[in-house]
């Protein structure tokens, strides 16, 4: 009976943790709730996340970047095929003063990714504004977007990141309990004497 409830548990676990995969942007599938995005046109975007590989190794980041003065990274990624063919401008300012801190003259990215490398990170905390500009054939014909952030305000580990490492604890608790009989017996003991109370 025990070891029954135990493998249930287990089960369930790992169903929330395949499941965290579809909260990563937004808990839905597709853009819809995805707040790392610009929108270019109705219903065509750009996709965007942020790290700071130095400081928060395998840590994705949106609207609230953690840390200033180290390494950081902004990803964006095409979801519409037709953008790759035009020359797109990025710009990064400080807010509300609009002091430029980072600048990309534009260009074509064919490969649908441009990552942005902010080698010194953000020079101090606060809000930040990311400016896009996808290039037309005339001034006319411009895409702007523009997307803020702040940086040196965020906590070290997200929330999923703490529910990943608890889940992981009492996957390896169990793997423990299936593989070593004196364990095992402490286990079913102490579950035992919850039972008669």
């Amino acid at each position: 009976m025990t070891n029954s409830i135990m493998r249930k548990s287990f089960i369930g676990l790992l169903g929330m943790l395949f499941s965290a995969t579809l909260w990563a942007h937004g808990g839905a599938a597709g853009t819809d709730t995805d707040q790392c995005k610009f929108e270019l046109e109705p219903e065509h975007w750009i996709h965007y996340t942020a790290y700071q590989p130095m400081a928060f190794p395998a840590e994705e980041f949106c609207g609230n970047l953690p840390s200033t003065d180290t390494l950081t990274q902004l990803v964006f990624d095409y979801q519409d095929v037709r953008y790759r063919n035009r020359a797109i401008e990025f710009e990064v300012t400080k807010e509300p003063e609009g002091n430029r801190v980072f600048f990309q003259a534009a260009k074509k990215h064919k490969s649908g990714t441009v990552v942005l490398k902010l080698a010194n990170g953000l020079p101090e905390a606060g809000k930040y504004l990311i400016h896009i500009t996808l290039k037309g054939a005339t001034e006319a014909e411009n895409l702007d977007a523009h997307m803020s952030f702040v940086a040196g305000k965020g906590a070290a580990t997200s929330n999923a990141s703490l529910f990943m490492y608890v889940l992981f604890f009492f996957a390896a608790l169990y793997v423990l309990y299936l593989s070593h009989a004196g364990f095992k017996a402490k286990v079913d003991e102490l579950l035992g004497k919850s039972k008669d109370v």
